[in-house]
């Protein structure tokens, strides 16, 4: 049987998925000695177990030539890794928890929105000119892309170079066979962007303003200790890739659904009050993480499956999504679903996702402004196979070319 490192599976693997749950929701990847927790149930109380389950990285890890040199290039360039926030455990982990959680409150989100719906609004007119667009890099990529890098210092129409110090920060994740070459050039571009933020770090702490950066520089109280820049590198580096990479997976699955589900859409445009479940239901859906790792600190047992000390573990959120002991009719896309917002898709527990109503917000504006703007839109030429680059993590889409037709 093809497992999580098959392309194949990687770019479709619900239907591996369903084989797997079926014999049992934790599985054994014998390819990559990797054990899977699939079922909602499982997954969630893994990830609130973290005296068993451990989000620190595995020192047992062999790193590769690869990873090696990229390191190498961050300690005599730019900052080394520093765990923090999503590689760490309490109560090291609560210390940034706490901090970062007054970066990202619903207050926040609320004075943000405003410019997300601009940015949305903007984009949707542009495409509606044209009358066509490929949606992953027209809208998908620039809507998070425009409003973070505006939130970095930067000018709107720099978001390309942030796209490309995202995909640098991934490339490991990502690309696991690529060359010592390959990773020293991409750690050339992670150490550029580091030596951008720690300007940016350093004049927010004398110019504070309304931005995210000045939100982290000065996240500490009076009697706390605050981010040091080591710190400030490694959230940023949390926040850029998990924040606007799952973002334009999660609008670019959204947006497919739509037009392979046009009976969906139809109930969306008559019902708008559906948006907040429809929202749940494509994280559900198509989670834009697919999971994520742990390791085995203790010896576990799940799911009636022993699961050694030292192990690596994945909760695996696409297959929990999936789980038939949850979901009915788990394999099909309904935005009435009852319960869709008891999803995987930002994880549970302490390392609950710090940016989740950030995400759930760019996505509320981006469709309203998609299907206010639109009568209808629909597939311009055939999908590419496969549809998503290849990655064990995340599901990022190649492309979603597209003719729409505006409003009269």
């Amino acid at each position: 049987m093809s497992g999580l490192t098959d392309p194949s599976v990687q770019d479709d693997p619900f239907e591996y998925y369903a084989t797997r749950m079926a014999e049992c929701p934790v599985w054994h990847e014998d390819d990559i000695d990797l054990w899977v927790i699939g079922g909602l149930a499982e997954t969630r109380e893994a990830l609130q177990d973290v005296s068993t389950f451990s989000s620190t990285p595995a020192r047992s890890r062999r790193a590769s030539e690869a990873q090696i040199a990229y390191h190498h290039m961050l300690v005599e360039h730019g900052w080394p890794r520093q765990a923090t926030l999503q590689r760490t455990d309490p109560p090291v982990h609560t210390r940034y928890r706490k901090l970062v959680n007054r970066v990202f409150t619903p207050a926040a989100v609320r004075e943000f929105t405003p410019h997300i719906d601009e940015i949305a609004r903007e984009l949707v007119d542009g495409i509606a000119e044209r009358g066509e667009c490929e949606f992953v890099g027209d809208f998908a990529l620039p809507l998070p892309g425009i409003f973070i890098t505006e939130q970095l210092g930067l000018d709107r129409a720099d978001y390309r170079t942030f796209r490309r110090w995202a995909d640098a920060m991934l490339a490991l994740a990502n690309r696991p066979q690529m060359s010592v070459d390959e990773a020293k050039a991409e750690a050339a571009i992670e150490v550029e962007a580091q030596q951008f933020l720690a300007r940016e770090f350093d004049r927010r702490r004398a110019e504070q303003g309304p931005d995210l950066i000045s939100m982290l520089v000065h996240a500490h109280g009076e009697d706390e200790e605050p981010f040091t820049m080591h710190e400030l590198q490694d959230l940023m580096h949390q926040l850029v890739t998990g924040g606007f990479e799952t973002t334009t997976a999660a609008l670019s699955a959204g947006m497919w659904l739509l037009v392979r589900f046009p009976d969906q859409q139809q109930l969306l445009r008559e019902q708008p009050e559906l948006m907040g479940n429809f929202i749940e239901e494509v994280l559900r859906f198509d989670a834009p993480v697919q999971g994520l790792w742990r390791q085995a600190v203790c010896p576990a047992r799940v799911a009636d499956t022993d699961i050694p000390v030292g192990a690596n573990v994945m909760m695996r959120f696409g297959a929990a999504n999936r789980d038939p002991r949850v979901f009915d009719e788990p394999d099909r896309f309904d935005i009435t679903r009852p319960n869709a917002r008891n999803h995987a898709a930002f994880g549970f527990g302490a390392h609950f996702c710090v940016g989740a109503a950030l995400a759930r917000q760019e996505m509320a504006s981006s469709f309203r402004a998609i299907l206010d703007r639109f009568e209808s839109f629909e597939l311009a030429a055939a999908m590419p196979s496969p549809v998503h680059e290849p990655s064990i993590f995340l599901r990022p889409m190649k492309c979603l070319p597209l003719t729409v037709v505006p409003k009269r």
